[in-house]
């Protein structure tokens, strides 16, 4: 088995992966791991734009409230002050990247709102940004000459200094990974390992997300022994397309922001019944009534209405949006627009600093599948590329000049040389296939990939009891039995692999939602409807095995 060195081993190539990228790459050798291409990313598929105050009206205070007010005040006061206030360098590192965001006729930013925001402070290049700002990115890593990037190439597990038989404090030394197309795998060793893997909502049936999100790095974290944080808040985006055809095509927030309102089939509204801020309340009271509207009409959906705003307007402000619905028969100026919430974002996650610490050595996380404290209960609005371009700038201040080292210990006596329990480059022992053997049924994979998305649907979505949580664990324990045998049976396969992390995810949700006794935020349960007065993080430990 082939060992390739770096100095940082970044996997993930959304906005925090790249970000952190970009700015090691002037400490040393950086390889990005993606198993995927490139763009392939949740980043990538961002409509509405990032936060950021700009406007000398707005205050980094008013913001702070907002996402503390949103979040369901379970968000980390200290951690919340810190990211907002950083956001200005964040959006400077994406316009360094050649990133234009949208200006006004004036050259004023022309900056928008989105639900839960008490002020326009939404930067965006038209209903495009993330992938406009992938698209920069991309194109500075590829000129980087210390930044190696490596697509198509998963990573199967983590590896740890405790468990190649290195004594001392434990820490994490690499990852062994798996190349697609060829199917080898080797190790990569690095002293310096940032998980920047994003979220998994693919554990849920309906999502607007990739195919991507399967929860790889909570998962790859919890199983090298990471502490895992609030991963019960699991944030439903309230309007998804709802078409045969639109597979996760998301009508932005922004639309919302610019004055759509929510109505049902007769056009009528009802967002105000639920909350006084009507169609631009946080996400999570916008999905649980348009929840609560199917459910008491029977209806499979509801609607947007931006009619008012005429063709001319829509087009221009929100061109790709408004050719994506008129693809499918929909056109904004003149019909009802219809949406269902689905599974968007992962407020929990891997416990983590805003420097991407993590509780092992070694060891970072940014972005979605970090959980530092900024979202609490729910997350507001265009926060979370704003965490990561901010987190990414942090954790690469915090490596850069200090980097983590393969040091090896004293001697417990100066006359007597001990055996290092650490070396300068550890070895990594070669990948086991034991007896493994080629697959011959790749239908279970598939069936239980199915089973899980579908039992968390039904049992672990918007509305939650007890009881449906309670089944949901015991089929899940089951399930990752049978997960188990398999992986060890068979020969790893890129599907093996994520479905292995999906049914980790599965349960870390079910797990810490039933530690969670009140309903806050995007965690409603109807065995506890009232908030409790002193509420606390969901904290899981890691896999000890």
């Amino acid at each position: 088995m082939r060992t390739v060195d770096c100095d940082y081993l970044v996997v993930g190539s959304g906005m925090a992966g790249l970000m952190s990228a970009l700015h090691l790459a002037a400490y040393g050798k950086v390889a990005v791991v993606t198993k995927a291409r490139l763009q392939d990313c949740n980043s990538n598929f961002a409509q509405g734009g990032i936060c950021c105050v700009a406007d000398p009206a707005d205050t980094f205070d008013r913001h702070a409230r907002d996402t503390m007010i949103a979040g369901a005040w379970l968000g980390k006061t200290e951690v919340v002050h810190e990211i907002c206030e950083n956001a200005p360098a964040g959006i400077q590192d994406l316009i360094d990247c050649g990133v234009r965001f949208a200006k006004k006729e004036d050259g004023a930013w022309d900056l928008t709102r989105e639900g839960g925001h008490s002020a326009r402070r939404i930067f965006h290049a038209g209903d495009i940004t993330g992938e406009k700002c992938e698209a920069a990115m991309i194109r500075r890593v590829k000129r980087e000459k210390a930044i190696e990037v490596r697509e198509q190439t998963i990573v199967i597990d983590l590896v740890m200094s405790n468990r190649i038989g290195l004594r001392g404090e434990k820490r994490c030394v690499g990852a062994y990974v798996m190349d697609k197309p060829t199917g080898e795998i080797y190790a990569i060793r690095s002293p310096n390992t940032i998980l920047a893997t994003g979220g998994c909502g693919k554990v849920y049936l309906y999502t607007c997300n990739p195919d991507t999100a399967t929860g790889d790095g909570i998962a790859l974290a919890w199983r090298a022994g990471a502490k895992i944080e609030n991963m019960e808040f699991i944030q439903f985006h309230p309007t998804c397309l709802y078409h045969p055809q639109a597979k996760r095509f998301l009508i932005s927030e922004a639309v919302r922001g610019e004055g759509a309102v929510l109505v049902n089939k007769h056009g009528k509204e009802f967002m105000r019944k639920y909350d006084p801020r009507g169609s631009l309340a946080p996400r999570d009271i916008v999905a649980r009534s348009i929840d609560s509207e199917m459910k008491r009409t029977g209806d499979d959906c509801m609607f947007l209405d931006i009619r008012k705003k005429g063709a001319d307007y829509l087009k221009a402000r929100f061109p790709n949006i408004y050719a994506k619905c008129l693809s499918f028969g929909i056109d904004m100026a003149k019909d009802l627009i219809p949406v269902v919430p689905a599974a968007h974002y992962t407020c929990g996650g891997i416990q983590a600093t805003t420097d991407g610490r993590t509780s092992i050595r070694g060891l970072s996380a940014v972005g979605e599948c970090a959980c530092t404290g900024l979202h609490g209960a729910n997350r507001l609005a265009s926060n979370s590329l704003m965490e990561a371009l901010v987190c990414a700038r942090l954790t690469a201040a915090r490596l850069g000049p200090h980097p983590e080292t393969f040091q090896p210990p004293k001697p417990s006596k100066p006359s007597e040389p001990s055996e290092p329990s650490e070396l300068a480059a550890p070895a990594i022992p070669d990948w086991k296939i034991g007896s493994a053997v080629p697959p011959d049924e790749a239908v279970l994979v598939s069936h239980m990939w199915d089973e899980i998305r579908r039992l968390m649907w039904d049992y672990v979505g918007i509305v939650r009891t007890n009881k449906r949580l309670a089944r949901a664990a015991h089929r899940l324990r089951t399930l990752r039995r049978e997960i188990h045998d398999y992986y060890f049976r068979y020969l790893v396969t890129p599907d093996t692999l994520e479905l292995r992390n999906l049914a980790v995810c599965a349960e870390l949700i079910v797990k810490s939602a039933q530690k969670r006794h009140e309903s806050r935020g995007l965690h409603y349960t109807l065995d506890y409807p009232r908030q409790s007065r002193r509420p606390k993080q969901t904290v899981l430990d890691g896999y000890r095995g």
